[in-house]
């Protein structure tokens, strides 16, 4: 049974991963939280990106700084310089701490060392998990860990932590993960030009550094005339799937003018299943076309009114988190399709 302390960590834990969604693909969104048997949060770490520090990691760095003040390991970022740091000075600091973690901690050697040894070492007190790694490579953390005796609980909010795996699943099904991104003005115009911050705009451009398909609507490639790559981010420039029963588009559109990208038109999605992280961006038309198709929206919302016609969201949509972005809201809602 899940106690109420341990889901308002657990909680802390997911709202840490869920401001990195999509943006550690291929690796799965994860947060971690430490604390003591008071409940006081020691550290907070999540994933950052595919071959960065896991979040038990950067939790456990955290809580290191909290409890010692020691300025050294502030300018460690680097995976196994953290690892071999913690394992050589952790002084028993946490004999009497608990880690939260929203994903079974990893039992493999891979970019990063395993993070069932570096708990073993330190030799923590409780380890609650959220998610079952069921991955053939990473599984086992946590039975390896209760063999060394430490107490590991499994479960806690496994409902809201699995659903933040959605797009590691689905890579691990060799199914494509799409959503549906949105720029919306406070009384919900999607569109007339520029309606979010550059903040938001550097933020969907690293959404599509990690994304491999982008998927707009025919009628937005017509008027926009964008470009549709990552340069706010210095990333790479997905392909486009341009959703359309017609082939009649101005080939001096910026978009059909990237070098090393696909751009194909096609008046259905099956090319998407060549893929494996798809974001979808479009207006009314794009949205009312696929909403039986996605269940995942992601929206950024301005503070600002704009002139023009209020979109209409699809029925259903559930909130799983907001965080702002510059003076932007970032939300991720969740539709149940049948």
């Amino acid at each position: 049974m899940v106690s109420a302390f341990d889901a308002h960590l657990m909680q802390k834990a997911l709202d840490a991963a869920w401001a990195y969604q999509v943006l550690t693909f291929p690796n799965p969104a994860v947060g971690a939280v430490v604390s003591n048997d008071q409940g006081d949060i020691l550290g907070v770490g999540a994933h950052h990106k595919a071959g960065f520090p896991h979040a038990e990691v950067l939790a456990l760095k955290a809580a290191y700084q909290t409890l010692t003040n020691d300025v050294c390991i502030d300018n460690i970022e680097d995976a196994t310089e953290l690892h071999t740091f913690l394992k050589t000075h952790h002084n028993h600091l946490f004999h009497t701490l608990s880690l939260h973690v929203t994903l079974e901690p990893c039992h493999h050697f891979g970019k990063t060392p395993p993070c069932s040894s570096l708990i073993e070492t330190l030799h923590l007190k409780r380890v609650v998990i959220g998610s079952y790694d069921e991955s053939m490579e990473a599984q086992g953390g946590g039975a390896y860990l209760q063999s060394k005796g430490i107490d590991v609980r499994f479960g806690c909010l496994k409902e809201a932590c699995d659903l933040l795996l959605s797009p590691f699943t689905c890579k691990e099904k060799k199914e494509p993960f799409l959503f549906f991104k949105l720029a919306l003005s406070a009384d919900g115009v999607a569109t007339g030009g520029i309606i979010t911050s550059l903040d938001s705009r550097k933020m969907v451009h690293r959404l599509r550094d990690r994304c491999d398909l982008l998927v707009i609507g025919g009628n937005t490639v017509r008027m926009d005339r964008p470009i549709l790559d990552a340069r706010l981010c210095d990333g790479k420039a997905p392909d486009v799937l341009i959703y359309s029963t017609q082939n009649d588009f101005d080939r001096t559109i910026p978009l059909f003018g990237i070098p090393h990208r696909s751009v194909m038109i096609a008046s259905d999605l099956a090319k998407m299943n060549d893929y494996t992280m798809v974001m979808v961006e479009g207006g009314q038309g794009l949205l009312d076309a696929l909403s039986n198709e996605i269940q995942w929206y992601l929206i950024f919302e301005s503070p600002h009114e704009k002139e023009g016609k209020t979109i209409v969201l699809p029925s259903g949509l559930q909130k799983i988190f907001s965080q702002r972005v510059g003076e932007d809201t970032m939300s991720w809602y969740f539709k149940h399709v049948r």
